[in-house]
């Protein structure tokens, strides 16, 4: 795919043709999907076939000539195996609470009365986790040859937020994914797409030309599957509101899309915001933050007019398997949309007694999960605080104690605040790349779009920090409505960023002897290196240089030699990684010895000089 433009046609295209010709079109993905695995199997036909044919080669010619060469054989067999590996792929259950048989039996009974009438398959499993959400999982059992295990995930949220007809609707659209069998078709697929990562990531790490030969085929079929995929998995969402709507109600369904979307705009805008000051003053995380969650849920949303036009304005994004809120509402016919909080929640009628007992277990995943992060924010808050009084006291700071002193603010106060604070920061130390970086993150998150200016400054005083920034660039450009060109351009800094990453990593983890150079360490770096060495007991000599990456190299890369004092027992390698982790240099570093390879160890040394450490 060539640009963001390309496959957004693409996509549109699709769409109309999934409509127009529903048949025709799933033929067609499932012939794509099945090239995939044609050109999988046609390889491991070929590397077996290959292993084969020297094998009689070599006999032919002479037995002792194929025992003389019997690791060329393993090659292909070693490539087969790789590409079985790819095709061979292990899901694992779903993450949360497994309901027991006779647990929540109003619950079990309901989901068990919309399976049936959306014709679904039998469930192996209902799961409830802490999410605002449900999902319907399938899991296949030897690549879906002996069928599959169908779950029914329901989030505890979700049943809190949503009344009994709305979840009902919501259970119902999940059924209809597993039911007219377009569920096991998603998952084929899946399977596919998933084969060729796998596959692209055990061909990357050999270093092969079989993986360049792959990846060309594969950065023309993914691109342009993958396009296919998101016209697919939107049509079914289409289906599977309209099973939703056959069972529950066309307002059910209309009116659970609008419920949920609103809880999830006044969890993430208001209650873990609230929760976030909290951990920010020192306070201990809750006790039962899902009953918290659903008293939060059952408050009446002041705003409703407006958080309904804020959601229904809100456009597909081409990125986006799901249709935009307004898009589904429209094919369901649901014209009226009213947000208010439920009188009485799913959870409520169909959980029970249960209610209290899963609140309180997923909450103790939760406060479990959450408690270190507290305790390590809350005192570096309490600590910040401290020294925010030490700054502000000063008549004047220096140029990095604005910086310090933005830091804090961002942490202890408002967003407002801190952009008011980074401004200053930045006037007087415009050379702080976190600073002009945070600056701008502050600023698009509020779509202004000054911030990308100090994000691009942030990106030129710290080129690494491309794969970091780049990427919030490009959501805003998402989010805001920007040209596709714009996109592109975002996308191409990207990928050169990433092909530069991957170049400069392939000439860090090589000691070839190229491109040395002296090391250029000041006096005291170079003291607490051989500190450091000294430390260690088994270093006899030294010899430190670094290697010229060139331009693109965001910071210097040194290599190490050493020489051991007396015999070594144990691991050498061991030895090597404890002097890694014990060296502080401005940059990254190889040690190594280079026993088998003479000819590197002499260019150090001519490179080095004198030994740099020399135990005495």
């Amino acid at each position: 795919m060539g640009s963001i433009a390309q496959h957004r046609r693409l996509v549109a295209r699709l769409e109309h043709d999934a409509q127009v010709s529903p048949g025709a079109y799933k033929m067609r993905v499932a012939l794509l999907a099945a090239l995939g695995f044609g050109v999988l199997g046609l390889s491991l036909v070929l590397a077996l076939g290959v292993s084969v044919g020297l094998v009689v080669t070599l006999i032919a010619i002479s037995p002792i000539l194929l025992l003389k060469l019997i690791k060329i054989i393993w090659i292909p067999l070693a490539l087969g195996w790789m590409v079985l590996r790819a095709l061979w792929i292990r899901f694992t259950p779903p993450d949360g609470h497994r309901l027991a048989p006779g647990e929540a039996p109003l619950l079990q009974a309901e989901v068990e009365r919309i399976r049936v009438a959306a014709g679904a398959p039998r469930l192996h499993g209902i799961y409830i986790d802490g999410d605002l959400n449900a999902a319907a999982c399938m899991m296949p059992r030897a690549l879906g040859l002996f069928g599959h295990r169908h779950y029914l995930v329901l989030g505890l949220p979700l049943m809190q937020a949503l009344d009994r007809d709305q979840f009902a609707a919501v259970v119902a659209h999940e059924f209809g994914h597993f039911g007219g069998g377009h569920g096991r078709f998603s998952g084929w697929i899946y399977r596919v797409r998933l084969s060729w990562y796998r596959l692209l990531e055990a061909l990357h790490v050999q270093r092969s030309w079989f993986a360049r030969l792959f990846s060309r085929f594969f950065e023309w079929y993914a691109p342009y599957f993958n396009a296919y995929s998101f016209a697919l998995a939107r049509q079914q969402e289409f289906e599977a509101d309209n099973t939703a709507a056959r069972i529950a109600g066309r307002a059910a369904i209309g009116q659970a899309l609008v419920r949920m979307s609103a809880a999830s705009h006044g969890l993430q805008g208001r209650f873990w915001p609230g929760l976030d000051v909290a951990m920010r003053a020192g306070t201990a995380p809750p006790d039962v933050v899902h009953r918290d969650i659903a008293a939060f849920l059952r408050t009446p949303v002041d705003d409703a007019e407006a958080l309904a036009q804020r959601i229904l304005s809100e456009t597909t994004s081409p990125e986006d398997t799901h249709p935009a809120l307004a898009v589904r509402l429209q094919s369901l016919g649901v014209d009226e949309v009213v947000i208010h909080a439920s009188a009485g929640s799913a959870a409520q009628a169909l959980l029970g007694d249960f209610l209290p007992t899963l609140e309180a277990e997923l909450s103790a995943q939760w406060r479990a999960f959450a408690a270190p992060m507290w305790e390590e924010v809350g005192a570096r808050c309490k600590a910040g605080a401290e020294r925010l009084v030490e700054l502000e006291a000063k008549a004047e700071r220096t140029a990095d104690e604005h910086v310090e002193y933005a830091r804090i603010i961002d942490e202890l106060r408002t967003p407002e605040d801190a952009i008011a604070a980074f401004r200053i920061a930045v006037a007087a130390n415009p050379g702080d790349a976190y600073a002009q970086a945070r600056l701008g993150v502050l600023l698009l998150e509020r779509d202004d779009a000054a911030g990308e200016a100090f994000l691009r400054e942030a990106m030129r005083l710290e080129p690494e920090s491309r794969n970091v920034l780049l990427p919030l660039v490009d959501a805003y450009y998402a989010r805001t409505g920007a040209d596709d060109a714009l996109r592109e351009d975002v996308a191409e800094q990207l990928r050169r960023q990433r092909r530069s990453d991957e170049a400069i990593d392939r000439i860090r983890n090589t000691v070839d002897g190229r491109n040395l150079v002296a090391h250029g360490l000041d006096d005291a770096a170079l003291e607490t290196l051989r500190e450091t060495l000294a430390s260690h007991g088994k270093v006899k000599k030294a010899w430190l240089v670094r290697r010229d990456l060139g331009a693109d190299a965001s910071v210097p890369h040194f290599v190490l030699l050493v020489a051991w004092r007396g015999m070594l027992l144990g691991s050498e390698e061991k030895q090597l990684r404890k002097i890694v982790d014990a060296l502080q240099v401005p940059g990254t570093i190889i040690v190594c010895t280079a026993p088998h390879r003479r000819w590197i160890a002499h260019k150090i040394r001519k490179a080095c000089g004198k030994p740099t450490y020399h135990h005495r």
